[in-house]
């Protein structure tokens, strides 16, 4: 998880929380492996917001992610970014879209 300064407004620095794709889709347990993640990123089986992106792509709260794997793709809207996430907070970090 990173911080990258966004803007600044009246004198406020806005911050935002970013992740790799491919660290998201291991920690959150949509994939099993980081490894597993990045080669799916690589064969342009990952999606972000429509496009596809490579492993190192940072995603962002909100991002919709679509990840085509096996015979149904899932696709998901980021809620949380978290470093670590235990097997009872994973499904949290994002929310199923149908």
């Amino acid at each position: 998880m990173r911080l990258i300064n966004a803007c600044h407004f009246s004198g406020v620095v806005l911050y935002y929380i970013s992740m790799r794709i491919d660290k998201f889709l291991k920690v959150s347990r949509i994939i099993k492996r980081r490894t597993v993640a990045a080669e799916a990123c690589d064969a342009g089986k990952v999606y972000v917001n429509g496009r596809s992106v490579k492993p190192a792509y940072t995603l962002k709260i909100g991002d919709v992610v679509e990840v085509k794997l096996g015979t149904q793709p899932i696709k998901f809207t980021v809620k949380s970014l978290n470093d670590k996430a235990g097997k009872e907070d994973a499904s949290s970090l994002y929310e199923i879209l149908h």
